[in-house]
């Protein structure tokens, strides 16, 4: 029986690529060595790095006055980072509240400057996303933070704020890749990779030309996004092997058709799993329609008694990592890129099997 992985990061990745992977670990294109032990300054790598950049660019539709910069650290050095580069000795930014993962950029933004939650969603318990007609934006915020994917709460923003002339900032790290993103309507767009990308270690940064700036004086010069560019993303020793997976992802994407058509298959694999829960009064999900998320699917059991006994049973039927995060409970299916709609569908015969034994 094939095993399949609902966990939201590090997540499952294509079996085309990690078939690839294995074929070519250690004798990496006749080479005699493996990927891994390619120097990162040799002009194999280099060529790695340089077709990375260029597939991304394709598959995302980058304009040619963004830069790409592929960084050892996860997205969340990111919440650093930011304020670090962008303020650019102002001493306000906009942050938008919507779940764990933006209250955790919001606390180290606090680092920084003065942060203004411009719109929050606590009160309704990360349910729902704010109206952008009730936001209240600072016009001399240096920029504005949101995330578009909630990986805990499940919520995903369909529509693009708003910001006007202030840079709009955005941790995609959940959905990144996952369908079409208009790169210009943001100032900068960060993920890490270790959802739709390739192996966790490395993140990615997507950052408009008049964005980079000398940051702030006293910056660790590997935080710094203007240097990080002038060194072709190898300010250090890059992730080289994380690097060449996520090429190889980038590839595997373009191979299916692209970000357009592995958006209608994302909407198709929710919509089935969404619908199942819904018609079921066994499951519970919390989130307003509208804003659920395609990737991660959180949900609980009528009966929280119940849950290790379905968490046994969906590991014996080898649907595994299932668990809900521990801020939440519950469970929680992820339907990155590389879940096939047949994964979708055997989750959802183990949840009617489950709902008629102990419903």
């Amino acid at each position: 029986m094939r095993a399949y992985n609902f966990s939201a990061g590090p997540a499952t990745l294509p079996t085309e690529v990690l078939t690839q992977v294995r074929e070519e670990l250690l004798d990496w294109q006749g080479k005699g060595l493996s990927v891994m032990e390619l120097s990162h300054r040799s002009s194999e790598f280099m060529q790695i790095l340089a077709m990375a950049e260029q597939d991304l660019r394709e598959v995302l539709g980058v304009p040619d006055n963004y830069r790409v910069i592929f960084c050892q650290e996860g997205a969340s050095a990111h919440w650093d980072m930011i304020p670090l580069n962008l303020l650019q000795g102002r001493s306000r930014a906009d942050y938008i509240e919507t779940g764990y993962w933006s209250y955790r950029a919001i606390e180290e933004g606090r680092r920084y400057c003065q942060v203004n939650i411009a719109a929050s969603n606590r009160s309704d318990q990360f349910c729902a996303i704010p109206a952008q007609n009730d936001w209240r934006l600072d016009p001399e915020a240096a920029y504005v933070h949101y995330c578009s994917n909630e990986t805990i709460d499940g919520l995903e923003f369909n529509w693009i704020p708003d910001t006007g002339k202030v840079p709009l900032v955005v941790d995609a790290s959940s959905h990144f890749l996952s369908r079409p993103m208009p790169v210009e309507r943001f100032g900068m767009i960060y993920a890490g990779a270790q959802k739709n990308i390739g192996p966790a270690g490395l993140s990615l940064v997507i950052i408009r030309d008049d964005l980079l700036h000398p940051p702030v004086p006293g910056t660790p010069f590997l935080m710094s996004y203007h240097d990080q560019v002038l060194a072709n993303s190898m300010l250090n020793t890059p992730p080289t092997f994380t690097i060449w997976v996520a090429s190889l992802v980038f590839q595997w994407i373009k191979r299916q058709g692209g970000l357009t058509a592995m958006a209608a298959v994302n909407q198709r694999k929710s919509a089935v799993l969404y619908d199942a829960l819904d018609r079921s009064g066994f499951y519970r999900t919390t989130v307003k329609r509208g804003d659920r998320s395609r990737m991660n699917i959180p949900f609980h059991l009528r009966d929280p008694a119940l849950d290790e006994t379905f968490l046994r049973e969906a590991d014996a039927r080898h649907l595994l990592q299932l668990r809900g995060h521990r801020v939440v409970g519950g469970m929680r299916a992820s339907l990155y890129n590389a879940m096939p709609m047949e994964g979708v569908l055997a989750l959802i015969e183990f949840l009617q099997e489950f709902e008629s034994r102990h419903g």
